[in-house]
C-alpha cells in the first residue's frame, strides 16, 4: 500500500506542488558551472596551465574514469554509451593510459590519487585481466592512496558481475560499490530494456558485506514508465529488506530530444509529474522510517556508522581536485573546469596527436566561485546563508546575487523557499525542486531580459 507522510503531505506548499508542479526536465547541478556553460576557446593548453597552477594548493586528487561501454542500451539512461559485443576495446584502455601520461606531466609527482571512480557505462564489462592492467597503469602514473583516505569506487551491473568479480575488485583495492537496481517490477524493467531480477543482486550485497567493502549504494529511479505508488512501495520495501548501507533515489527526466534511447519510451506510459512527486515523498518517508537519513541531493545512508562514513567521504572529496579521464569526462579544479571531447573519434584523435582531449572548459571567475558555493550550500544544507557566503568569500553576497535572490523570493518560487533574515531556507516542498532553485542561481541560464 502507498505510504502516508502526513507532515509533508499536509504542508500547504506541498499541496501547491501537487496542483502545480514545476517542470521536472531541468538540469541537475552536480557542480557549477555545468558543462553546457563551458567554452570551446578553453582547450588543451589552457587546461594544462590550470593543472600546473593547481599544484600551488597541493590538494590530493580524485579521478572520474569514464568507461562508456554497455552490452545494450537502457532506454531511460542519460549517458552517452557505446553498445556492441559486450567488451571494452584494448585500444580505448591504451588511450586512457596515454591521457594519464599527459596529465601527469602537468602535476607535481607528490600529489596522491586518493579517490577513484569507474563509471560512465558498465565498468564490469572489463575482463579481469583488463581491470588489473588498468589499475597497474594508474599505479605507474600516480601515487595511489593506501590508507584510510582511500575512496575507490566502481559501478557494478549485477547482470555483468558475480561474487568472483567482487573478490577480484577487492584485491585490486576497490573499497566502495555502486549498484544500479533501478526498479524491481518486471513490467518497468521491460519498458526500459533492463531486466534485472532481485536474485542477481542479493548475492552481490552479501558478498560485498563479507569482503568488507566500506560502502555499497543501491540506486533506484522514480518516474519511469508504468510505475505507480503501489509498485514503488513494493520496490522500496524490497530494497529496505536488502539493508544496503546507502541508497540513491533518482528522479527520471524524460528528455528524448537529448537522449535518443528515451524515444523508445511512449510518454503515455509515464506517471504524471504530480504522481512522480508523490512517489518520491512516500519513498523518502519509508526510508526514513526504516532508519535511513537523507544526506542531501538524492543520497541516503543508514543511521549510524554508514551515515558517518558518508559524511566523512564527502568532506574528503570536497578537499580534492577532480580529474576526468575518458570520453566526455569532466575535470574540476579550484580555478578552472574542463571537459573532454564527447565523441570517441574526437577523443582518440586528440590523444593520438599527443595532446590532452580537452574540448571545452572555463576559467572560474569570482562570480562563478560564489555561485558554485551558493548552489552547494543549497543542496547540502537546504539553506542559502548570506552571512556564511560573506565570511567565506569576503564579498557582499546579497549585492552580488541581487537578481537571483529577487527571483527566489518571487512568485515562481513561492512556497519553495522562505526568507528568514539573511538566510533563505528551503521548504518541505522546495526540497523536491532543488534543481529548479539552483537553476535560479545559474548565471548562464538567465531568463529573457533577466539579471544575475
Amino acid at each position: 500500500m502507498p505510504f502516508s507522510a502526513p507532515a509533508e503531505r499536509d504542508h500547504p506548499a506541498h499541496q501547491a506542488m501537487i496542483r502545480h508542479p514545476l517542470p521536472a526536465a531541468g538540469p541537475t547541478y552536480d557542480d557549477y558551472p555545468r558543462p553546457e556553460a563551458f567554452g570551446d576557446e578553453f582547450g588543451a593548453e589552457a587546461f594544462g596551465a590550470a593543472l600546473a597552477a593547481s599544484n600551488t594548493g597541493g590538494r590530493p586528487l580524485s579521478m572520474d574514469l569514464a568507461l562508456p561501454y554497455c552490452r545494450q542500451g537502457c532506454w531511460h539512461c542519460e549517458r552517452r554509451v557505446i553498445t556492441g559485443d559486450g567488451q571494452v576495446p584494448d585500444a580505448y584502455l591504451a588511450r586512457l593510459d596515454r591521457e594519464m601520461v599527459l596529465l601527469r606531466q602537468w602535476l607535481d609527482p607528490g600529489r596522491r590519487l586518493q579517490a577513484l571512480h569507474w563509471g560512465g557505462g558498465t565498468p564490469t564489462l572489463l575482463g579481469l585481466d583488463q581491470m588489473g592492467e588498468l589499475i597497474d597503469r594508474l599505479a605507474a602514473r600516480f601515487p595511489l592512496e593506501t590508507g584510510r583516505d582511500r575512496d575507490f569506487t566502481i559501478e557494478i551491473d549485477a547482470r555483468e558481475a558475480d561474487v568472483f568479480t567482487l573478490r577480484h575488485l577487492e584485491a585490486l583495492g576497490f573499497n566502495r560499490l555502486t549498484l544500479p537496481l533501478i526498479d524491481l517490477a518486471p513490467r518497468v524493467q521491460a519498458a526500459i530494456n533492463r531486466p534485472q531480477p532481485r536474485q542477481l543482486t542479493e548475492p552481490l550485497l552479501d558478498e560485498a558485506d563479507r569482503l568488507g567493502f566500506r560502502s555499497l549504494t543501491l540506486e533506484l529511479v522514480i518516474g519511469l514508465p508504468y510505475q505507480t505508488r503501489t509498485s514503488i512501495a513494493e520496490t522500496v520495501g524490497q530494497v529496505i529488506a536488502l539493508a544496503p548501507p546507502r541508497i540513491r533515489l533518482v528522479s527520471y527526466r524524460h528528455r528524448p530530444e537529448r537522449h535518443p534511447g528515451q524515444r523508445h519510451i511512449p510518454p503515455a506510459t509515464l506517471p504524471l509529474p504530480a504522481e512522480t512527486h508523490q512517489m518520491l515523498v512516500e519513498a523518502d518517508a519509508r526510508l526514513v522510517t526504516a532508519g535511513y537519513v537523507h544526506l542531501g541531493r538524492e543520497h541516503y545512508a543508514r543511521r549510524g556508522a554508514a551515515q558517518d562514513d558518508a559524511l566523512r567521504q564527502a568532506q574528503r572529496e570536497a578537499a580534492r581536485d577532480r580529474l576526468g579521464l575518458g570520453v566526455g569526462a569532466v575535470s574540476r579544479l579550484p580555478d578552472a573546469c574542463a571537459r573532454n571531447a564527447t565523441d570517441l573519434a574526437g577523443y582518440a584523435a586528440a590523444l593520438d596527436a599527443g595532446r590532452l582531449a580537452t574540448a571545452s572548459g572555463r576559467r572560474l571567475t569570482e562570480e562563478d566561485r560564489l555561485r558554485r558555493q551558493a548552489i552547494a550550500m543549497l543542496y547540502g544544507d537546504r539553506v542559502l546563508d548570506l552571512d556564511a557566503l560573506d565570511r567565506a568569500l569576503g564579498i557582499d553576497a546579497e549585492r552580488r546575487l541581487a537578481g537571483a535572490l529577487s527571483r527566489l523570493e518571487g512568485p515562481a518560487c513561492a512556497g519553495l523557499i522562505e526568507r528568514r533574515g539573511r538566510r533563505l531556507a528551503v521548504t518541505p516542498a522546495g526540497r523536491w525542486r532543488l534543481d529548479e532553485l539552483a537553476g535560479v542561481l545559474d548565471a548562464y541560464r538567465l531568463p529573457p531580459g533577466g539579471t544575475s
